[in-house]
């Protein structure tokens, strides 16, 4: 089996480095943040050593369309009635 996920960057350039079937790839990984860098042209030096899970994804733009958010499932009604209740009915001067 081909390394595939996260491991130590075995260049020793940045933190983690995402390898696929085995080979480098230009996704790497420095505190947490992921970025890209092309890996050097040679062989890495070390043997591969699995990196450290990062906790779970906290970016919104990973979350399918139809989850809920946390105020619930979007109401178009409600977004309505909120937005006439912002404004004072009565009567026009």
């Amino acid at each position: 089996m081909h390394a595939e996920g996260w491991y130590r960057d075995p260049y020793k350039i940045h933190t983690d480095r995402w390898f696929s079937d085995g080979s480098a790839t230009e996704l790497v990984r420095d505190g947490g943040k992921e970025s890209k860098d092309p890996p050097p042209d040679s062989p890495f030096p070390t043997p591969l050593v699995e990196a450290d899970p990062v906790g779970p994804p906290s970016s919104d733009d990973l979350r399918r369309a139809d989850d809920p958010t946390p105020e619930g499932v979007y109401d178009s009604e409600k977004v309505v009635d909120r937005e006439f209740d912002a404004f004072p009915l009565g009567p026009i001067d």
